[in-house]
């Protein structure tokens, strides 16, 4: 997309973003609501479907103006943790979803009659270990019945539909321990009592559940791509998780230096304002200079998954980059606010709260890390 439109299309997120005032927020994150009108605001407007074709009713961008669009959501103090998946789960479905998935799912997507918001991988006994999963999808003669729990899973109850990785093979039976595993497009609505979601209360406003799935009786052409062939599959998804995830990243370190640096110009303490104190300036710079390597990484990363090339390594890094210059501009931005920094009516603490998240999901950067020593570096595994 030429820069000129880029700018419009940044220019016109944030307008609608910034329509949510930081009253809004503060009261749903008071009430532990999920922010309904939001959601329903950026939907309409055409946001969430970018990733979506034109022949389906959708935008027909790539990553690079869907990472722009989550970028300038948090750089307003919103927060895109309640639709975020929207976007990224687009990634395994339109890459190996059939065409009857997507001419079925897609337009009422696309139009917001369907929310595909729900990306259910984790598991109690898994962790970070995809390959450990036990949830698993018994052939039947015309279809599969699942059974298995799910752990922190996101917006399961706002979602119609839900992305599920699960085992069709047995893990002892697998050449490999990254085979065996499928990928089903579950529609909720029809589950009913078979998939069960119970809330995990955090310590932020993000719907997030463990999911019991009992005797769940799925369609044959509920199997997205071919079976057994699933953990592949979701890399496309993780992959773009990974850039879009970082791009919030990179607006909430915006929002965090734009707040802290106007309030270290105004505040003025032994007659001179705190920001030409190098205590209170450096730490920002710094956090500042994070957060431009870390939208450097990204725009890279997006560039490349939109070409189709392998982003693998490049969004990992991005997320870790980006998360980490959030985090650092979140703890300068307390620390210039001081005592004001924990009232809930000046949003750092709030702010503070989400970005911490990141460092930990939807992958530790510990893992990240691992991931570069081994598959860069030639490294043992840890």
């Amino acid at each position: 997309m030429p820069e000129t439109d880029l700018q419009d299309l940044r220019a016109g997120v944030r307008d609608l973003a910034s329509s949510f005032p930081a009253e809004y927020w503060r009261r749903c994150d008071a009430a532990r609501e999920y922010p309904e009108a939001f959601v329903r605001a950026l939907t309409e407007a055409g946001w969430l479907s970018v990733l979506i074709p034109e022949e389906y009713g959708g935008g027909g961008l790539g990553l690079a103006e869907a990472s722009v669009i989550m970028e300038e959501i948090n750089s307003t103090g919103a927060s895109t943790s309640a639709c975020h998946a929207q976007m990224y789960t687009m990634g395994a479905v339109l890459r190996h979803g059939s065409q009857a998935q997507k001419r079925t799912y897609l337009p009422d997507i696309a139009a917001g009659k369907l929310r595909l918001q729900a990306f259910a991988i984790t598991e109690p006994d898994a962790g970070s270990d995809t390959t450990r999963i036990t949830t698993f999808a018994r052939r039947t003669s015309d279809g599969y019945v699942v059974n298995g729990r799910k752990m922190w899973i996101s917006r399961v109850q706002h979602s119609d539909l839900m992305l599920l990785l699960a085992r069709t093979t047995p893990r002892d039976q697998v050449a490999k321990r990254t085979d065996g595993l499928s990928l089903f497009l579950v529609d909720l609505r029809a589950a009913g009592s078979s998939v069960r979601a119970e809330p995990i209360d955090t310590m932020v406003n993000h719907e997030t559940n463990a999911v019991f799935i009992d005797d769940l009786e799925l369609p044959a052409d509920a199997l997205v791509g071919i079976e057994g062939q699933g953990f592949r599959h979701v890399l496309s998804g993780m992959n773009a998780e990974r850039i879009l995830l970082a791009s919030e990243s990179i607006g909430d370190a915006r929002w965090f230096l734009d707040t802290a640096s106007a309030y270290a110009r105004d505040r003025v303490v032994f007659g001179r304002p705190i920001g030409d104190n190098q205590g209170v300036s450096f730490p920002l710079a710094r956090a500042w200079a994070d957060m431009r390597a870390a939208s450097l990484v990204r725009d890279r990363a997006a560039e490349l998954f939109d070409q189709g090339e392998t982003a693998g390594t490049d969004a990992n890094i991005a997320k870790l980059l980006a998360s980490e210059a959030a985090w650092a501009a979140a703890n300068a931005a307390m620390t210039t606010l001081g005592g004001y920094g924990m009232a809930a009516e000046y949003d750092v603490e709030r702010k503070f709260r989400e970005s911490r998240l990141y460092l930990v999901a939807p992958v530790s950067n510990n893992l990240i890390l691992q991931h570069v020593a081994g598959h860069v570096l030639g490294l043992g595994r840890g």
